[in-house]
């Protein structure tokens, strides 16, 4: 097959999937309001169903709504009459997808579902399916015609079905205000949750190990041998112990510039006197962003008293994929 050959199948194909979207969006009304309401007005979970490739979209979108605060689980039409009934609850809300609705295992199903008084909301094509009849709201996912040049493998209904579960996903995160701090709760081991999770403490080196200090009197040796050993930053403090200055390869590098003897000068000299410092409270995205802003890569951390408690490197954040 030549390249413009295999280019314009994949172009026809996208094109029908993309028109199959489009009437997804041309046909949403009522319907659409009603579903999002009925599983508003429960407090269980929403039972997802499907069979084949309707069931591998409806764990798809059982995951969604699941991560975006709508609980939902996958229920499989057939094993759910082998004993996984039981995951269902009377608060429960029932999302079922069939293409046909008129799979056998529904025919077996929906009577189970109907007696425990579930309410049902079929996504289907067929409005006048035994799904469809038997459900309390009908989403109908209608396509003029498959990808497959044969009009059987599930191709454009599929894909129109999950962007119609995606939309149903996101309404319901609107209604239940759901936020990006409750989307990083539930994805703690993500990019995501850790913007939201991972705080400065969490990542600071503390001790006197890594922590660099000098005293506003620190002559440039002293000051020059502690930025060396702890990667080449150090915090100045006064008698007290509070930090009233820091100075970076860059504060050294401006002053061989400018001076030809640097030794005669102390740390009080030297030092940057409006700090740019860190609480341990602080969310480690914050730190980024601020070493970000001021072209800096560490960020000396003191507590409510401005003493040196700790430091944190970009380097360590970028390990802990922070940014």
């Amino acid at each position: 097959m030549k390249e413009e050959k295999i280019l314009a199948i994949a172009r026809d194909v996208l094109q029908k999937e993309k028109e199959g979207i489009q009437a997804i969006i041309d046909g949403l009304g009522e319907d659409f309001i009603r579903a999002v309401r009925l599983i508003l007005s429960k407090k269980g979970r929403v039972i997802v169903t499907g069979l084949g490739k309707s069931g591998i979209v409806a764990k798809k979108i059982a995951a969604t709504l699941t991560s975006t605060g709508t609980p939902a689980i996958y229920l499989h039409p057939t094993e759910s009459l082998h004993g996984d009934l039981g995951i269902v609850s009377r608060d429960d809300v029932v999302l079922a997808i069939s293409k046909s609705g008129e799979s056998d295992e529904f025919h077996l199903l929906i009577p189970l579902l109907k007696r425990w008084n579930l309410p049902i909301i079929a996504i289907t094509a067929n409005r006048n399916s035994e799904l469809a009849r038997n459900s309390d709201v009908v989403l109908e996912v209608k396509v003029d015609k498959e990808a497959c040049p044969y009009d059987l493998a599930p191709t454009v209904s599929t894909t129109a079905t999950m962007a119609l579960g995606d939309a149903l996903s996101v309404v319901l995160l609107f209604e239940k205000n759901f936020r990006l701090e409750d989307f990083a709760a539930l994805h703690p081991g993500g990019f995501i949750g850790k913007r939201f999770w991972l705080k400065v403490e969490d990542m600071m080196l503390t001790g006197e190990k890594y922590v660099p200090v000098v005293g506003t009197d620190a002559d440039m040796k002293q000051v020059i041998l502690e930025m060396t050993a702890k990667r080449g930053i150090t915090s100045v403090v006064d008698d007290g112990r509070k930090v009233v200055g820091v100075i970076t390869d860059g504060d050294l590098r401006r002053l061989l510039e400018r001076e030809s003897d640097i030794f005669r000068f102390k740390a009080v000299d030297v030092m940057n006197k409006n700090p740019k410092v860190i609480t341990k409270e602080e969310l480690a995205t914050t730190a980024a962003q601020r070493m970000e802003q001021y072209g800096i890569t560490a960020l000396i951390v003191v507590d409510d008293e401005r003493h040196p408690i700790g430091i944190i490197h970009l380097h360590d954040l970028m390990r802990a994929r922070v940014v």
